[in-house]
């Protein structure tokens, strides 16, 4: 039952603050703090980003994303992306966008 309470929180704070899922964390690479991710919408360099899941949730701006090893500015939904993040990241955790 608390699952679901704490579950009810989160979708009641998201939908406050205007957020859109946009994709998942597939991996998290913790040496070089990067998060494989598999986007369902595009992402852009500069946008606002939450990463939330049963032990995550923190925000921050993209600084940077790669597609094969190199630096892109924006990548399209359907994508798998290495995303710099700032904190840890866990496999299955959800990442949305800020509108």
């Amino acid at each position: 039952m608390s699952q679901l309470i704490s579950s009810h929180r989160v979708r009641r704070r998201l939908l406050e603050e205007e957020v859109i899922e946009i994709g998942k964390v597939i991996n998290y690479y913790s040496k070089i703090k990067v998060a494989q991710v598999e986007l369902s919408l595009p992402l852009s360099v500069g946008d606002r980003i939450l990463i939330k899941g049963p032990s995550t949730d923190f925000e921050q701006n993209v600084e940077s994303i790669r597609v094969d090893r190199k630096n892109i500015q924006r990548a399209e939904g359907g994508t798998n992306i290495g995303l710099g993040l700032t904190q840890l990241a866990r496999q299955k955790d959800a990442v949305f966008k800020k509108l």
